[in-house]
């Protein structure tokens, strides 16, 4: 009885051991809570289709998850959904209270819902939670905890327990289910068969089942452990973390890989155990878990861990190659230097110095177990760990230790300690330089310890960086803001014999921020123009062509190489490796970023431990990080890119892509052709390399109205605004950060014409310009016509005008020849008046000549001269002459009076032409050749034959009768 107690002791003991001890690192943990996926607190199962897209049934309904955005999907009664299994057409079957059924992608690519409840015999369409769900080949199996509902083709078929439904699952490509009071049974397409001969009373109740072997299974009970069964009998499987099992609650059970098969407790998290039942890993909120409770497990198919938590989801690299490192999970100090010294594992850190003793010692020691505990007397910041002649040293802030047996013994007390150099290449060296606070220190080496230490005067700046120059006895330090120092040594290396500084002066790029280094057995310096060396012939440093400048204008605070010969440098707190061991294209080398930990390393006091490829060591802000580069390279695969949603937006928002492609055969995706009026677009993208979300970049175009692709970049959507009409592509791709490109992904759509962009509508645009061509045409020979009749008339006016100036011109001129004549026919009148008066005159003188001298009677040529006198006084032919003028000058005037009054004599009207000429009676008398009476007398018979009163003056009544003849007559004018 005491062996037997004795032994259940040592059992617990050797449990609680265990379970304190730790694996060295712990993978990436990725905590989503409530707020992020915006759903209820408890997610219960998960699964993954085709495309990588996740589903986890949540207190709220069914959430997907394709690497950047969550979605929730509800029941048309918005219940909880307790179990989520996928078929091969892609069907997410679901059950909630009162409904079973499934989600499928539709040809737009949302989930819509599909119920089945319709199928379930109407007394049994009521029930309570679905608990679990089975996909085995093409049936379907859902577990309440009364009823199993079976379905197949387009039936269900109900399996009743008298008892109780205590589980459902698959294993094996078998369908198992546990019933109260019948045990394990197997379903053989008929009917449920029980798998164990017998069903005992004390069988565990069973919350999980997987494979454990070629004939064998393993049960987990959420009480009792776990349990094999093989050959038909169960047997208890005993590990050394039983107590935890059975004092915990196991909520799940399922397989990580080949070796590994993942735990999930009510409150002691995740626990991981190999085939043989050995606990190999451990996880919670210790590990940077949300909660202990775990209900869930799911490996995602780039064997990434999904732990469906009480409060929240996890998600685990797990096969990650970088993990982290906290020596004290509590405080979680920064890290500054790692050292791997006499199969331990040294972390300086702001608080200290951690030693880590291995337990259990993997190649990859971020898998060994073991566990940490603080270094003696090393409280404090520690700055470096180096080892040199076989001793541990650490550069602390209270001066130099060497490390011994957990405990740190003072080498020399302050001032603060950066680090050590050996004097010699040889080891052991019986010197070793110290870089310090206020310079340079050297302590000695002798009988296996370290003693005596002294100042070398010649340089009083911080010497953070050192490098000995074995070949030319000197050391090389430098500061960030004063250059870089070259000391030189005296022969016994006991002084600085000569100090020279160097500066932009000297070649570098700049006075500030260089950093001393060995790498490929030179001199370097790590500058913001990229690496520099120094040239002894010129004394002066110049770009160095170890990686080919091709690190020209990168500003690097950090260099480190490995024993292989790659160099690992920092760059403004990012991590990249020049990895000589895989060329590229034309370099030796290539250059890998690691962008999971940018940002997260300590700015201006870098640390980079390079144990080997499998084990590299990197201070970061809280603890370490640890790299497997082999498993780093390895699991860098090719990226996707899924097309998340795309919606409209503008007038009415709409979700035209849902994010999820069609599986089944008869449907096709939508290649949606929208109105001009929804010509906005917003596009969501994603990649579902869970894992590697910082190593993703991503480029986009649209076909159609991009030239090109875009530029890389984090950022997972794009919009698009004001598109014109016609038929585009999307494109996306991702690359991650070895240059590695996925397919690209393509969304196509088409936007139409706007209603006045339209065939029909160019047709009216056509006939409304002919029309209009028509008008303008119309109105242009009009407008034609009429500024021709505005010609015809400013031209007619311009004739008429012209023509009245003819007119005007030819009675000027005829006026000027009237003139002109009428002072002929004046002259011509006096001429004849004057003549006779001349005639009357000689005539007079020759009536006195001829009674002076008596020949009146007697002269005959006297009478003749008489005779002829009287002859010319009597002559008419000038009488003619001057009526014929006289008419042609006043229009007819004698014609017409003749013509008029017939009865008028030739004298009356020679009276009326004189009168006409406006001439004096006695001017008339002399015209006549008659006396002035005879004048009067004249007139007076005139006035008569003309019927004239008293009062009318003849010379007014002359010019009256003739006055539509007294008009001058241009056709009778004589022509020029």
């Amino acid at each position: 009885m005491r062996s037997a107690l004795l032994s259940i002791v040592l059992l617990m003991m050797l449990g609680h051991y265990s379970l304190g001890q730790r694996q060295l690192a712990a993978p990436n943990i990725i905590n989503y809570n409530n707020l992020a996926y915006q759903a209820g607190l408890q997610n219960w199962s998960t699964a993954q289709d085709k495309e990588g897209i996740l589903y986890f049934g949540n207190n709220e309904g069914l959430l997907t998850f394709n690497g950047r955005y969550w979605n929730l999907h509800q029941l048309p009664n918005q219940t909880i959904i307790r179990s989520v299994k996928l078929d091969k057409d892609g069907r997410i079957f679901v059950g909630g209270q009162d409904d079973i059924g499934y989600f499928s992608p539709q040809a737009n690519g949302t989930l819509q819902f599909t119920s089945l409840k319709n199928l379930i015999p109407e007394e049994d369409r009521d029930f309570a939670d679905i608990w679990n769900i089975v996909v085995h080949n093409d049936e379907v199996y859902f577990m309440e905890f009364t009823k199993i509902l079976h379905y197949k083709g387009n039936s269900i078929r109900v399996y009743k327990s008298n008892t109780e439904w205590k589980y459902l699952g698959a294993a094996d490509g078998q369908v198992y289910a546990h019933e109260e009071g019948h045990g394990l049974l197997r379903f053989n397409g008929e009917v449920w068969q029980p798998v164990l001969d017998k069903a005992t009373s004390d069988l565990p109740d069973i919350n999980g089942i997987i494979k454990a072997g070629e004939d064998s299974l393993l049960v987990s009970s959420p009480d009792r452990g776990l349990f094999l069964i093989q050959n038909r009998k169960i047997t208890k499987l005993k590990t050394n973390f039983d107590s935890l099992l059975t004092s915990q609650r196991l909520n799940c059970i399922s397989r990580i890989n080949d070796r590994w098969i993942g735990l999930g407790t009510k409150s002691s998290g995740l626990l991981i155990m190999d085939n043989s039942g050995k606990l190999v890993q451990h996880y919670s909120y210790r590990e940077g878990m949300q909660t202990n409770n775990v209900r869930s497990i799911f490996v995602d198919r780039n064997k990434g861990l999904w732990l469906g938590l009480d409060d929240g989801i996890d998600y685990i690299a797990i096969n990650g190659a970088i993990k982290q490192i906290h020596p004290d999970k509590n405080k979680r100090v920064t890290g500054y230097a790692a050292a791997y010294h006499q199969d331990h594992l040294y972390i300086g850190t702001a608080d200290g110095l951690y030693q880590f003793d291995f337990t259990e010692k993997e190649d990859d020691l971020s898998f060994s177990k073991g566990r940490f505990s603080t270094v003696k007397s090393s409280t404090g910041q520690v700055w470096n760990l180096q080892t040199i002649n076989d001793h541990l040293l650490m550069a602390h802030e209270e001066g130099a230790f060497f490390i011994e047996n957990t405990t740190a013994f003072q080498v020399y007390p302050a001032p603060g300690t950066w680090l050590f150099q050996p004097a010699s290449p040889i080891l052991p060296s019986n010197k070793v330089f110290i870089g310090t606070y206020t310079g340079l220190y050297n302590i000695d080496y002798e009988s296996g310890a370290f003693g005596h230490h002294q100042h070398l005067n010649g340089l009083s700046e911080s010497l953070r960086f050192m490098v000995m120059d074995y070949q030319n006895n000197r050391i090389w330090g430098s500061h960030p803001y004063r250059g870089i120092f070259r000391l030189d040594l005296s022969a016994d290396q006991s002084r600085i014999s000569a100090t020279k500084i160097y500066t932009a002066k000297n070649g570098l790029p700049s006075d500030l921020y260089n950093y001393i280094f060995r790498i490929k057995n030179r001199i370097v310096v790590a500058t913001e123009d990229g690496i520099y060396e120094y040239n002894e012939q010129q004394d002066l440093f110049i770009p160095s062509n170890i990686v080919n400048r091709n690190l020209k204008g990168v500003s690097i605070q950090h260099l480190k190489e490995d024993r292989e010969g790659n160099i690992w440098y920092v760059s403004n707190k990012n991590v990249s490796v020049i990895d000589f061991n895989q060329p590229h294209n034309d370099t030796p080398f290539t250059i890998t970023h690691l962008p999971e930990l940018s940002g997260k390393v300590v700015g201006g006091h870098e640390s980079i431990y390079p144990l080997d490829r499998q084990n590299i060591f990197i201070g970061a802000n809280k603890g370490f990080f640890h790299i497997n580069y082999d498993k780093y390279r390895k699991n860098i695969t090719q990226p996707d890119v899924l097309i998340g949603k795309v919606t409209l937006f503008g007038k009415k928002d709409s979700v035209l892509f849902g994010g999820h492609k069609p599986t089944l055969p008869s449907q096709s995706p939508d290649e949606p052709s929208l109105p001009y009026s929804w010509n906005s677009f917003h596009f969501e993208y994603s990649s579902t390399i869970f894992g590697q979300f910082s190593n993703l970049e991503y480029s986009y175009m649209l076909e159609g109205f991009d030239r090109s692709w875009s530029a890389w970049s984090s950022k997972s959507e794009k919009d698009y605004t004001n598109l014109p009409a016609g038929n585009y592509s999307f494109k996306v791709k991702s690359r991650n950060n070895l240059g590695n490109e996925s397919p690209i992904n393509t969304y196509h759509f088409t936007v139409l014409p706007a209603w006045y962009n339209s065939f029909w509508s160019y047709c009216v645009y056509l006939l409304i310009l002919s029309g209009a061509i028509y008008l303008i045409l119309k109105w242009q020979k009009k407008k034609h016509l009429k500024e021709q009749s505005h010609l015809k008339h400013f031209h007619q006016l311009e004739l008429d005008r012209n023509e009245k100036e003819i007119v005007n011109l030819k009675n000027e001129k005829l006026q000027a020849d009237i003139n002109y004549k009428n002072q002929e026919l004046a002259s011509t009148t006096m001429h004849l008046v004057q003549r006779g008066k001349v005639l009357t005159k000689i005539k007079e003188e020759l009536m006195v000549l001829g009674k002076n001298h008596k020949l009146e009677n007697e002269s005959t040529d006297f009478k003749r001269l008489l005779k002829l006198i009287s002859e010319v006084e009597r002559s008419d032919s000038d009488w003619d002459r001057f009526s014929m003028h006289f008419d042609h000058v006043h229009s007819n005037f004698l014609s017409t009076l003749k013509e008029k009054y017939p009865e008028l004599t030739p004298n009356e009207l020679k009276i009326c032409a004189f009168l006409k000429m406006n001439l004096s009676s006695k001017e008339i008398a002399q015209l006549l050749s008659i006396s002035p009476k005879a004048v009067e007398v004249g007139r007076y018979r005139l006035r008569k034959k003309l019927q004239l009163s008293p009062d009318t003056n003849l010379f007014d009544f002359l010019i009256q009768t003739t006055s539509g003849s007294d008009q001058t007559d241009t056709t009778n004018l004589p022509k020029p």
